[in-house]
């Protein structure tokens, strides 16, 4: 129970599957981004349905090779219902994104490029993040109900947060590093550092990108459990996850106008999460106790009620007039810097 592998991956499928998502990276930002510059809705939107489409391209892969492998389409299924589950939060996080870059007033023609390289660290992250927990469920299979009682936890505590209590001034690593890093005091956000009277400073940039990857860190938490909760094989796990972020900026300029009229969308990833923790420990429960080997729930059936609930939950953003926040480029607010330790001394001295 503790182990999957439902499509028998060896190193050089993984090794064809980083080099294929390294090539659409550096397209993506070389040859179609190498130009700061606002995207327009539609140059979003068909930005949107091309990385969404190629999700649903690999899905189809994945389910041909799980149905070629054991006749079954278990595997095509449980990359899909981690694919919605991950693009659905990833959607719910656009908004901490927004609050971000308004605290900051970074202008939306470099948004781009900062979330570029947030969503490069999130990919070696994530990485880390899988391997690190299928590794703790093979050695110690109790862990099961450890992140099982952890996404039942987050769902309650989603169901009854506020997505104002938002501070990226209180980021644990953006203090560390407006301490200790020499900051540049101009807002300069199309490049991480600049040389000033021949020493290498960090731009207001680098501090937004240091903001949203330790961000994401908090966001990997319960989205690397939630998947996990959905198939143990880490091939699935780890792919479903790339695949719901690689669009995440395309959907972010898409949305970002319309973010706020997305208020019951966290309830309704509430009720997955905890869906999916209560079916965890179920599961493990079953297995141990009960003798069960089969499967609680099946993964169509998981997929039918991950949808429903989450439709059901968009509903209102469709039929109901909510608060449009049109995205405007906030002036840059004065970042606070504290000198490095070296430059204190020299003002002493002086």
């Amino acid at each position: 129970m503790a182990a999957e592998n439902l499509l028998e991956v060896h190193w050089w499928h993984w090794a064809a599957f980083l080099g294929g998502i390294a090539v659409l990276l550096f397209l993506d930002l070389v040859v179609f981004h190498r130009h700061d510059h606002a995207p327009s809705l539609r140059e979003s939107f068909l930005w949107s349905v091309f990385w969404i489409g190629l999700a649903l391209v690999f899905n189809a892969f994945v389910w041909w090779w799980g149905w070629h492998l054991h006749g079954s389409s278990e595997a095509g299924v449980k990359f899909l219902t981690g694919f919605v589950v991950e693009k659905s939060l990833s959607v719910d996080n656009l908004f901490v994104f927004a609050v971000i870059f308004r605290y900051f007033g970074v202008s939306i023609k470099y948004q781009h490029r900062i979330l570029f390289w947030g969503i490069l660290g999130a990919i070696i992250m994530r990485g880390i993040f899988v391997a690190a927990g299928v590794s703790l469920i093979q050695m110690f299979e109790w862990v099961l109900l450890v992140f099982g009682a952890f996404l039942i936890y987050t769902g309650i505590h989603l169901a009854f947060s506020k997505k104002e209590n938002v501070h990226p001034e209180k980021n644990v690593v953006l203090r560390f590093a407006q301490r200790w890093f020499r900051i540049s005091p101009e807002p300069i956000f199309d490049h991480f550092f600049v040389r000033r009277n021949g020493l290498l400073h960090a731009t207001p940039g680098f501090l937004v990108l240091l903001v949203v990857e330790s961000t994401d860190v908090l966001f990997a938490v319960d989205s690397v459990p939630a998947v996990i909760g959905i198939t143990r094989d880490p091939f699935i796990v780890y792919s479903s996850n790339i695949w719901a972020i690689l669009g995440l900026r395309a959907l972010y300029f898409l949305l970002v106008g319309v973010l706020d009229r997305f208020e019951y969308l966290h309830y309704g990833l509430a009720a997955v999460l905890s869906f999916i923790g209560l079916k965890m420990v179920g599961e493990y429960v079953g297995h141990h106790y009960f003798d069960l080997h089969g499967r609680l729930i099946d993964p169509w059936v998981s997929l039918a009620i991950v949808g429903g609930i989450l439709g059901i939950s968009l509903l209102p953003t469709f039929f109901v007039k909510g608060k449009s926040t049109e995205s405007k480029p906030d002036e840059p607010r004065p970042l606070q810097t504290t000198p490095s330790p070296a430059e204190a001394v020299r003002e002493e001295r002086r």
